[in-house]
């Protein structure tokens, strides 16, 4: 008697969703992705595509019945065109932690209100609310939209009057004020949680470049007691919020004290460096969470640095590919079209810690 294959349906086939697909194929799951780009890169190793928006209320529905299960790669999929979709089919991470995120308003408030600390905040709908916030919060602040920003975009911090002024097209769209908090360093955990338990990847020190990730570096860095703390801490906000599936959380560490940036309840680039530094990776436990699997708990193989590659890094990236070095590891998401800041894969280095990344590999890249 032979096992009927399970299908996994993927809403976006960016390279979130084409990893997704490379370690169900190795499950021997079936995937279906939908997105608006023909040329997305999860098309390539999907079993079938669906070529439409995402907010495509019937393109959606087809996605689901397709499927056995279903997720999304990214939180811009339209949080309120799963509700009703979450009652029909099996969505098990349901709309809320997609919802929660979308907003940072919203997001900033739930995490406040599940026990975590957070950067003091204000929303700010005009010029007025603005100047208020800023003088509650003092300078400098960070500004940002509450929706739709990413990689440093939709943001800018103030530090005077003048950047006060500059700021305001911003306002053209709801925003949110944010104290601006001077860290240490700052970090990540990757979670995956089904009914019985969570489990937790190591926490990575990340070294943003221009508002986007650089690189990861695992483990982190940092004061034994903080990781600890800041894993406690996380897994249990996962439950109390009553979130299922996999989800990332970001944070600024200062002096000990650890403070809730963002979250994302989808793979994560600060966990790409799983797929060859950990015994499992978060593309295969979400894969495995999504069908009722039982979760594997990951452990680090040895010290890893992930390296994102830009479009300005691509030509590096494709040299040291060639060059193939043990434990050097180079990931391209097969973009057609590569410009300056577009994340166009990564490289994970496995048993190189960051003294040794930047004595033999920080110079072949773009600074």
């Amino acid at each position: 008697m032979t096992t009927a294959v399970k299908t996994i349906g993927i809403i976006g086939a960016g390279q979130l969703g084409l990893m997704i697909a490379e370690q169900a194929r190795l499950l021997g799951v079936r995937t279906v992705c939908l997105d608006p780009s023909p040329e997305a890169p999860a098309f390539a190793v999907s079993d079938e595509r669906i070529v439409a928006a995402y907010d495509d209320a019937e393109a959606l529905e087809r996605l689901c019945r397709m499927s056995d299960a279903v997720t999304y790669e990214f939180e811009n999929v339209p949080g309120e065109i799963l509700i009703p979709l979450c009652g029909k089919y099996d969505i098990p991470q349901g709309y809320e932690p997609l919802y929660d995120s979308q907003d940072r308003l919203r997001e900033k408030t739930n995490a406040r209100e599940h026990g975590l600390r957070t950067p003091e905040f204000a929303a700010v709908d005009d010029e007025a609310s603005l100047r208020a916030a800023v003088a509650r919060l003092g300078l400098p602040a960070v500004l940002k939209t509450r929706t739709l920003g990413y990689d440093g975009h939709g943001q800018r911090v103030l530090k005077s009057e003048a950047d006060i002024e500059a700021a305001l097209p911003l306002l053209a769209v709801p925003c949110i004020l944010e104290e601006f908090v001077r860290f240490d360093y700052e970090a990540s955990i990757v979670m995956v949680a089904d009914d019985e338990r969570v489990v937790s990847f190591p926490i990575g020190r990340n070294i943003h470049r221009d508002g986007i990730l650089d690189l990861c570096v695992v483990p982190a860095e940092a004061d034994a007691e903080v990781l600890s703390r800041m894993k406690s801490e996380s897994e249990r906000f996962m439950r109390a919020c009553g979130y299922r599936g996999i989800l990332a959380i970001e944070y600024f560490v200062r002096e000990g004290a650890i403070y809730f940036n963002e979250m994302a309840p989808r793979p994560h680039n600060s966990g790409h460096y799983t797929i060859e530094g950990c015994t499992t990776n978060q593309f295969r436990e979400l894969v495995r969470c999504l069908l009722g699997m039982p979760l594997e708990e990951p452990r680090l193989v040895a010290p890893t640095v992930m390296k994102n590659i830009l479009g300005q890094d691509l030509e590096a990236a494709e040299r040291l590919a060639a060059e193939r070095h043990e434990g050097v590891h180079v990931h391209l998401y097969g973009k057609r079209e590569s410009r300056p800041k577009r994340k166009m894969g990564h490289v994970t280095f496995v048993g190189t810690d960051a003294a040794a990344y930047a004595a033999a590999w920080a110079d072949r890249f773009v600074r």
